[in-house]
């Protein structure tokens, strides 16, 4: 089994995914484990040099706000978080524009497919597409 990626990184992870998905922030630890386990699994077949680089975009985008607000990432405040990730996505650095939407890609990967989330937004995919639902 490869290396974990979010547990040396966690912090900073979910104050980005609570900043993806406002509605983490009512997690409990249960649940965040649940969202880190979904996000663990999907990463556990990519190349150990991509897992290295999600870690350290994510160390990245914790550090990079003290340039402009004197802080890090986990110690601003939501509207200072919003603002921070709007202009990182709008970077002229493409390669850190992709990363932060495979970042966002994978907090709502790991949100979103927990079976009480599912169940609560009527999301009823399935791996048989649509002949599953006749």
């Amino acid at each position: 089994m490869p290396d974990h990626v979010l547990p040396p990184v966690r912090t900073p992870f979910r104050a980005l995914a609570q900043t993806f998905v406002p509605e983490a922030l009512s997690l409990d630890e249960r649940a965040w484990a649940e969202v880190e386990a979904i996000i663990e699994d999907a990463l556990a077949t990519r190349p150990p040099k991509l897992r290295r680089q999600l870690a350290t975009l994510i160390k990245l985008l914790d550090v990079l706000p003290l340039l402009r607000y004197g802080r890090r990432f986990t110690a601003l405040g939501t509207k200072h978080r919003a603002q921070f990730l709007a202009g990182v996505q709008r970077a002229p650095l493409l390669l850190l524009r992709r990363g932060v939407w495979g970042l966002r890609t994978l907090v709502f990967m790991g949100y979103y497919t927990r079976p009480d989330v599912r169940s609560a937004i009527g999301y009823r995919a399935a791996t048989r597409g649509w002949e599953a639902r006749r």
